[in-house]
């Protein structure tokens, strides 16, 4: 027996070092291919690699769901390249039938398997069925409760509309939907301006939140101070960087299923992250970003709690890795979800607001707009629109209610360039994510024709 686990052991060396062979003949072959051409393939061919040691480490009995072994199904480095620049091109613009055909049928297989998943739960959902038909019919009865349900109802919506703005602003659907800045930082600028102009924070409600006025009773020897405007909107604040931390938990989940179930998942983030552990041989070959992403890996890899805080506690573009790291080692849920929630819902998110309330500061702005007439030709035309902006918006806090706003205000040049980049914005965002479910019906169909052709052989 113990001849036998030698030999194995021998055999399973032999294998690693064959599958190595590959990448060194093309990184050190003649000058007949590049260096460019080189380099890819020896990433790739490492990925392989990493792909088998997993396998042997479980004794080579990991079987996918139809029986067929994962190396089996492991497509070739040809193979990964032609799929990769199909992907590239299935894009709205360029295929514009297949790719909405292929969004079409992706759509529906998402929606079979979460319908799938609820009818897991069915007495769950059927529990919360019950609940909010009791809720909507005691909601639409008459009675002296109806203004409390009414009350936390337009709470609910409203605490469902920031947290949902938040989901789309880090999920990862298509582009991402920068919703701090078109929606959450000018909803913070415009109750700083109104509360700067009204000397105060106690709008009318309603129409606040959807429309802001003055109270109507002046308030006089009060300096506004900046943590009352904070305190005013510390609800929507919160909600939104909630649904930030949130919208970080796909990657975590990806990556811990992938370390869980050993196999390399065909996602590009994991398959970035996979690249630069192998770039951590190669330090002389990473670059400037590279560093940083390893210097945001070591921190939340050694500091643990503390590191995934420092990360989601001011503006990081590379928190994605964060969560991949964190699902890469196993870090425990509520550790991760814990930082995360903290450092964005309450820390980072009461930097920005502070940052938000005092870069619209009444008397900066107005020195700011002032130094827009020193620049050179175009410096007095940009300064006239800036002050009729804010002449307009003063006006439209100050008037009575029930009145409204000037006509003269949607001919504003600010606010028609505005409201235009804002659906420009979420036009792209929804092309993006079209084009993001018919790639990941693409990966489908490509990994079913190989498990197909496993099972055949």
């Amino acid at each position: 027996m113990g001849k036998g686990k030698r030999s194995n052991k021998r055999s399973a060396k032999a294998g690693h070092c064959s599958s190595k062979s590959p990448s060194k003949v093309v990184a050190g072959g003649p000058g007949t291919q590049t260096t460019a051409v080189s380099e890819q393939n020896h990433i790739i061919a490492m990925g392989e690699t990493s792909a088998q040691q997993r396998y042997q480490r479980k004794g080579g009995s990991a079987k996918q769901a139809n029986g067929s072994s994962m190396i089996g199904t492991a497509p070739t480095l040809e193979e990964k390249l032609i799929e990769k620049s199909e992907r590239e091109r299935l894009v709205v613009w360029r295929q514009p039938v297949t790719t909405l055909h292929y969004f079409v049928r992706e759509c529906g297989i998402l929606g079979r398997e979460y319908m799938v998943k609820l009818w897991r739960y069915k007495k769950m959902v059927l529990l919360i069925a019950m609940i909010v038909g009791s809720y909507y019919a005691a909601y639409r009865t008459p009675g002296p409760h109806q203004p409390l349900l009414q009350s936390i109802a337009k709470k609910f919506w409203w605490c469902w509309w920031w947290l949902w703005l938040g989901i789309l602003s880090s999920v990862g659907l298509g582009t991402g939907l920068h919703t701090f800045l078109l929606y959450l930082g000018p909803h913070i600028a415009s109750v700083t301006l109104a509360a700067y102009s009204c000397n105060s924070v106690e709008f009318p409600s309603p129409p606040y939140p959807d429309d802001i006025l003055c109270p109507e009773e002046e308030v006089l020897g009060k300096e506004m101070s900046i943590l009352t405007i904070m305190s005013k909107v510390r609800l929507e604040a919160f909600m939104w960087g909630a649904g930030t931390a949130l919208g970080e938990l796909p990657p975590y989940f990806m990556a811990r299923g992938a370390r869980l179930s050993g196999y390399d998942p065909d996602d590009e983030e994991m398959a970035e992250f996979e690249e630069l552990q192998r770039l951590k041989e190669r330090p002389e070959d990473m670059s400037f970003l590279d560093r940083a992403k390893l210097s945001v890996e070591k921190l939340v890899e050694r500091v643990g709690f503390f590191g995934i805080l420092a990360c989601a506690s001011i503006p990081n573009p590379l928190f994605d890795l964060a969560g991949i790291t964190c699902g890469h080692f196993l870090v425990p849920f509520w550790t991760f979800f814990g930082a995360t929630l903290i450092g964005k819902a309450i820390i980072k998110m009461h930097i920005q607001k502070m940052f938000v309330i005092i870069a619209f500061n009444e008397a900066l702005l107005a020195r700011a707009v002032g130094l827009l007439a020193l620049l050179p030709v175009v410096g007095p035309k940009l300064e006239q629109p800036f002050k009729t902006f804010l002449e307009k918006q003063r006006k439209k806090f100050h008037r009575k209610p029930g009145t409204g706003a000037s006509g003269q205000d949607h001919a504003n040049i600010l606010a028609w360039v505005f409201e235009k980049l804002i659906l420009l914005m979420i036009f792209y965002f929804v092309l993006s994510i079209v084009n993001s479910f018919a790639q990941s019906y693409h990966k489908r169909i490509h990994k079913r024709n190989r498990e197909r052709k496993a099972a055949q052989d």
